[in-house]
């Protein structure tokens, strides 16, 4: 009876090491499958016994320990980093001089006394009802009157390939009373926290946020670094959630919002407290006063539509 003989090219270097010929003599076609599992056996054998494999498994083990390891790292640095904002943050609204607290004092008791008394202002709303400018108007003036160089200011900034263009209303107190420190400038902010609050933020983002101020009264020096440290929390923020950073968000656009030039300008609120809590008549148009008059004597017969 006439032998068959197969020859079968092997090449495996993770089990086997070198490509070599395994020859399989006087087998008959038949028993195939003796021929196939005859050669697993010999290659789990050599698996086995191979000396690189060992080697290739704690070579497995260190990666997985190494990447364990950065992960690891890697949630200590970001704990590190809040921490360390946070403590920053900290040390920088603590500190305070004599002026900035008398400012602020004065800002803080305007603010709770047109609150509680729901002063209505030139525009007809409430001023704690949202009406920033009249808000304005009325702190800035209380300022003024307690000797302080108090004006409202408006800051424009131009737009450039980091940011876009963008204005931004404020108050500031300017001091000259020292000649060793020269022009002192604070910056009064009533709605300072929201100015940096955002939508899609992190827990630790939000938890470093809300520890800022509502209304924030501070030298231009204090403002500054306040910024460096949100905004440099924002970028981290954004980057743990793999998301962009909108350019309004970014730390030359904040600065640009009071650390740029502005015009200053004092107004006198439309209604002073203490003097008119009075609502401003509605105004009418020409067209519409003799109808106005007309109506409460106006009347009406009832027609029976068919």
């Amino acid at each position: 009876m006439p032998t068959a003989r197969f020859r079968v090219s092997i090449h495996q270097p993770n089990f086997l090491g070198n490509g070599r010929e395994l020859d399989f003599h006087d087998q008959a076609p038949s028993s195939f499958s003796d021929m196939v599992f005859g050669f697993l056996e010999e290659s789990e054998e050599s698996f086995q016994s191979s000396p690189g494999s060992d080697q290739d498994c704690r070579e497995i083990e260190e990666v997985d320990e190494e990447d364990e390891e950065r992960e690891n790292g890697n949630v200590g640095e970001d704990k590190n980093f809040w921490e360390n904002q946070h403590q920053l943050l900290q040390a920088t609204l603590c500190r305070t001089s004599s002026l900035e607290s008398g400012i602020r004092n004065i800002t803080k008791e305007a603010i709770k006394e047109i609150q509680m008394a729901g002063t209505i202002c030139g525009c007809g709303r409430p001023m704690a009802g949202g009406c920033r400018n009249c808000l304005m108007s009325e702190v800035s003036s209380r300022l003024r009157n307690a000797g302080y160089n108090s004006a409202i200011c408006k800051s424009k900034w131009r737009s450039s390939p980091d940011i876009p263009s963008g204005e931004h209303t404020f108050l500031d107190v300017i001091d000259n009373s020292s000649s060793k420190k020269g022009e002192v400038r604070v910056i009064i902010e009533l709605n300072f926290r929201a100015e940096f609050e955002m939508a899609k933020a992190s827990e630790e983002y939000n938890k470093l946020v809300r520890r800022l101020p509502e209304v924030f009264v501070g030298k231009v020096e204090r403002l500054n670094n306040v910024i460096k440290i949100i905004c440099l929390a924002a970028k981290k923020c954004m980057k743990e959630k793999k998301m962009h950073l909108g350019p309004w968000r970014k730390q030359r656009y904040m600065q640009a919002k009071w650390l740029s030039s502005c015009e200053r300008r004092t107004s006198m609120p439309a209604i002073s407290m203490g003097y008119s809590g009075r609502v401003p008549k509605p105004k009418a148009s020409m067209l519409t006063v003799d109808l106005l008059e007309m109506l409460p004597n106006m009347h009406y017969t009832a027609v029976e539509v068919v």
